[in-house]
Order: structure tokens, then sequence, then C-alpha cells
């Protein structure tokens, strides 16, 4: 019995880590099913980016208010869960406070005060967080409905509670108080416990101690299927993120050759590719679902915070269109779920559903409306590009489908015809000259 709740710990721990490493293994899986791309270049400002973008959170900042919080509770959370590895040790050992045993009680003092403090600064933040999400009016959170409004105030109600319980179990441990340094904030709770008998002081420092451990486990457990998947994925989404300049859109070598085969007079036109020919056409242009589209553009799906600051800047939603940036990563990070969950229905093999990417989640309209500013890949804090993806799916709409709007298909007409995108002769051109 003395070794009773090790056992239970231990059995907790592994669940909960390893319901978490499969969940892990099934996103990596989902995102492979993508195309293969080549992002091994200039890894040195790849490196930089993580480190200024990810980790330093220099985009949050743009919008100083939501930056300053979203640093406090980013910073806080990650700081005062160090503290977990102490509680991890003591429930597989069955020590207590471990962290005195190794470190002088000055140096502990100071790490649990500090703990507390940044504790007491996420509570104000989840509050003004929640306060912004759900009271004031505005319009980025205001157009979420059902679950994802409902997952982001999830998140806040997890982290005060966390926090609550990190500060009642520092207040009712007796031996802890007793030290006098290190309860900067829990020394103001315990009088609200005096009265209490000793007995009943260790019941309620256990319960807390016992759910704090679960509901970190549950939250680390919760990621997997909320948006604050970015916590763990905007390091590497970051990382292998865009490097070329915004505006610079891909060719697809196939095309790029047979222009240059159409510019080069001495080339023949009728020459047969050789066997195995690196140049030879794609099985299909563009994407119409998302096994069509990149590892990378799958990662940002799964990255997307849901902030909707790509949607906020973009000037086509601005002026009533039907895009929103920010959809076109949710419409796709659920397709990908989808496809997933048909996958793992199947045996590991996906059979058609009759849906695809799209029109089933994304349309033509939507699609259409984008300017290609790039204000979205701009805006958005972890380096995600929604253009990326609205692009291959026009190129699919233009190259296998053939269903451009119809002022584009007349300027590539015109193009094709008059070597510009107006409807004249080349001669006729300078003719408003004589009027």
């Amino acid at each position: 019995m003395q070794y009773l709740p090790n056992i239970i710990f231990a059995i907790l721990l592994i669940a909960g880590v390893g319901y978490f490493a499969r969940n892990i293994k099934k996103l990596i899986r989902n995102i492979k099913l993508g195309r293969d791309v080549d992002v091994s270049d200039n890894k040195p400002q790849r490196w930089k980016n993580m480190a200024r973008i990810a980790l330093g959170q220099s985009k949050m900042v743009v919008r100083p208010i939501a930056g300053f919080l979203h640093i406090i509770v980013y910073v806080g959370f990650v700081i005062i869960n160090i503290e977990v590895l102490e509680i991890i040790i003591d429930g597989l050992f069955g020590t207590h406070r471990v962290g005195l045993k190794v470190l002088p009680e000055s140096v502990y003092g100071f790490l649990i005060g500090s703990f507390e403090v940044l504790a007491v600064l996420v509570l104000v933040a989840v509050v003004v967080f929640w306060l912004r999400r759900n009271i004031s009016n505005i319009k980025r959170f205001k157009s979420l409905k059902g679950w994802p409004k409902n997952d982001g105030n999830i998140i806040l109600y997890f982290e005060v509670v966390l926090m609550c319980l990190f500060l009642v179990m520092n207040a009712t441990d007796t031996s802890f108080q007793e030290m006098g340094s290190g309860n900067v904030i829990s020394g103001f709770i315990a009088p609200w416990f005096e009265g209490f008998s000793a007995e009943t002081l260790h019941i309620i420092e256990r319960g807390a101690w016992w759910l704090h451990i679960v509901g970190i486990l549950v939250f680390l457990n919760y990621l997997y299927f909320s948006k604050h998947l970015h916590i763990l994925l905007a390091f590497p989404n970051v990382y292998y993120g865009k490097l070329t300049p915004k505006g610079e859109f891909n060719n697809l070598e196939a095309v790029t050759n047979e222009v240059k085969l159409m510019m080069d007079p001495n080339a023949d036109p009728f020459a047969a590719p050789a066997e195995g020919d690196a140049d030879e056409e794609p099985a299909k242009f563009g994407a119409s679902d998302v096994t069509d589209l990149n590892v990378i553009q799958l990662l940002n799906a799964y990255t997307c915070t849901e902030c909707g600051r790509c949607t906020s800047e973009c000037p086509a939603n601005q002026t009533g269109k039907k895009l929103s940036p920010r959809k076109i990563m949710m419409d796709t990070r659920d397709r990908l779920i989808e496809v997933g969950k048909n996958i793992d229905a199947n045996g590991g093999e996906f059979k058609d559903d009759g849906k695809q990417l799209l029109n089933d989640y994304i349309t033509k309209e939507e699609l259409w409306a984008c300017t290609t500013c790039n204000a979205c890949v701009e805006a958005c804090p972890v380096s995600i590009d929604p253009l990326s993806i609205i692009m291959e799916m026009r190129r699919y709409l233009v190259m296998e489908e053939s269903a451009a709007p119809m002022e584009l298909n007349n300027m590539m007409t015109n193009i094709e015809n008059n070597g510009a995108p107006w409807p004249y002769n080349q001669q006729d051109r300078l003719n408003w000259v004589n009027e």
C-alpha cells in the first residue's frame, strides 16, 4: 500500500504521454500525405526566424496589447510548468518537493516565488483575453461560432484552473509556508485556510497536487484536438516557412521548359523527352484536395492559431468578398483530419469518399476573390501562407478544368492572340493617339 500512489501516478503518466504520442504520430502521418518539398536551404536564416518569430514572438507585438498579454501567458505558462518536472519526480519516487533537496532554500524559494507571480499575471491576462473574445466587439472574434469559439474559451478555463491549483497547492502546504520564502502570492492565500486541521490541509494540498498533474496531462492531450496545437507546431512551421520574396510564385518546371522550347528557334518541338526525364509533365497540375498540397502547406493548416489576423488584414474580406484566409486554413485542416479518419477506418488505406477540398470545403468564389497581395501572409504571427494554397487550387482550376473566370479567360486569349491583355491588334494599339 505504501507504493500504491506511486504506481497510480506512473500509470497515469504513461497513459497520458502514450496517448499524446499516439496522436502526434497520427498527425505526422497526416502531414506526410502531402507532396515532398525541399526546405533544406539557408538553415542559418531558418534558425534565426524560428528564434525571432516563434520564440521571440516578434510578430505578436505588432498589436501591442494583445501581443504583450500573449507573451505573459506564453512565457508564464511555459516557465511555471517547469515545476511539473518536480511533480513528476515526486510522484514517481514518493518524495515531497524534491527541489528543496537539490537546491538551496533561497534559490528554490526564488524560483517558486517567481512562478507564483507569473501565475497571477497569467490569470490577469486570461481574464482580459476572455473579455476580448466574448464581450468586446472585435470582428475577428465575433465571426467565430460553435466549436472554434468554444475551443478558445476552453483553453482559457484550463489555464485558470491550473494556475489556481498551483497557488492553492502552495498555500496549503504547511512545510512550504513555514519556509518564509517563495510564498510571494500563496502567503496571502494561506490565511483563507486558517482554522483547518493539519490533516485537512494535507488533503487539500494533495488534492490540488493530483488535480494539477492530471490537468496538465489532459491539457497536453487536448492540444491535438485544439487550435492550440500551435504551441508545439509554431516552431517547425516558422523554421520551414517561405524564405523567398513574398511576391515570388513558383513556376511549374514542365510549363517553364515548354515555354523555353517555344522561344528557341533551333529547338525541335516534336522531339520526345528522354525516358525518365526529370522534366516530364506532372501527373496533376495544381491542387484539388489536401493530398495535392505539399507537406509544408499541410503543416501550416495544423499550425493555424485561428486568431483571424489574416482575415482582418485581407482587402478582399474588408470589401465584403466571401474570402477569409483563416477559413482557408481551417477548411484545409478539417479536410485533412477527415482524410486521416478515413485512413484509420479503412485499415491504413484511403477509400474515395466522393469529397475533396475544392467545392466541398473551399468554393471557387473564395479562390478568385483573392488579390494575391500577401497581406494575410505578412499578418500571420507564425509564418502561415494561406496564399500558397489558394494559388495551387487556382492552378488546378485553370490548367485542369479550364475554369477561370470569363474576364481572366478573355485576358489570356488576348495575350495569346495579340501579345497583350487588351482586345486590340498590335497594329491598332496606338490608334488612340490620332484621336
